[in-house]
């Protein structure tokens, strides 16, 4: 099933994503991980290409084992930067042999030692989109950034480029994590002034340890609420307690979410299915029917 036919229905999806392993002996610890998300009828999962495109063999599996073993559907990453075209077209090639119907086309980090651009490899992933739209009858999916891109020096010129992207066939997003949800809202209204119509995702990351968070930050730039900095300083410290904070802010987030009418919601489950289960069950009355 493509999902933005599973979107466009009148009902609540809420989806994972879990990520491959990087080696051989971590692929069965993977699959079990995913099975258990599976067993909360998520509307689906997507599954991480990683970085250089190291696990792009384990995604093709991995998203195989989610749509023609376990039913759910699947949402295959795909990353251009640390890919030649030669590679991604291969990749495609393995999906649509997979009966993978769902891509999610992302520029990717450049990697260290990679000329860039060059004429073996996309530079936007709006060249991606267009390449995977002349390969079949894809859903494609791609990336959006409610504070703006890291790279980008005004959130407008971001815009006019997911626009762009948009533009070039993207059937639906999914945002970058944030942790205060006036910021989506406020990014909503932006980008709908602008014309980009397709259905949003947003993505929630149920924070479980101060030292992921810290990471989190490096790398996305994402604005920390005054209550979310006292939760880390509280707990930040002590595993469990930080895991079971982290999974109630979430939940908070995606019941503020539900109630201002937005149905389709992302989770960064981070290959932990207790996370997963611990938020669906207190979500369990809310998102019945």
């Amino acid at each position: 099933m493509k999902i933005i036919d599973r979107l466009n229905e009148d009902r609540i999806n809420i989806s994972f994503e879990v990520f491959p392993p990087k080696t051989t002996a971590g692929y069965a610890k993977v699959l079990d991980t995913t099975d258990q998300i599976a067993e909360l009828a998520p509307a689906f999962i997507s599954v991480t290409y990683g970085a250089g495109g190291g696990t792009s063999k384990n995604t093709v599996k991995i998203a195989s084992h989610i749509k023609n073993d376990l039913g759910v559907g699947a949402l295959a990453h795909l990353t251009c930067a640390s890919s030649t075209k030669a590679e991604v077209q291969q990749v495609i090639d393995e999906l649509r042999e997979a009966g993978i119907e769902n891509i999610l086309a992302l520029r990717g980090d450049l990697q260290p030692g990679v000329s860039f651009p060059d004429s073996e490899r996309y530079r936007y992933a709006s060249e991606l989109v267009t390449a995977i739209k002349s390969q079949g009858d894809f859903c494609i999916g791609a990336a959006c950034y409610p504070e703006g891109h890291v790279e980008t020096e005004h959130k407008a010129d971001d815009i006019d480029y997911l626009k762009q992207k948009v533009d070039q066939g993207v059937d639906f997003l999914t945002t970058q994590m944030f942790f205060d949800n006036s910021i989506h809202y406020n990014f909503l209204y932006r980008i709908r002034e602008k014309g980009i119509t397709v259905p949003v995702l947003p993505g929630i990351m149920p924070v479980t340890s101060g030292s992921q968070m810290k990471r989190i930050v490096e790398l996305s730039g994402t604005i920390l609420p005054a209550r979310f900095i006292a939760i880390l300083d509280k707990f930040g410290d002590n595993p469990a307690a930080m895991q079971q904070a982290g999974i109630a802010y979430a939940t908070d987030q995606i019941i503020d979410l539900l109630a201002n009418g937005v149905k389709n919601i992302h989770i960064y489950s981070m290959n932990k299915p207790e996370v997963a289960k611990a938020i669906m069950t207190n979500l369990s009355e809310i998102i019945k029917g």
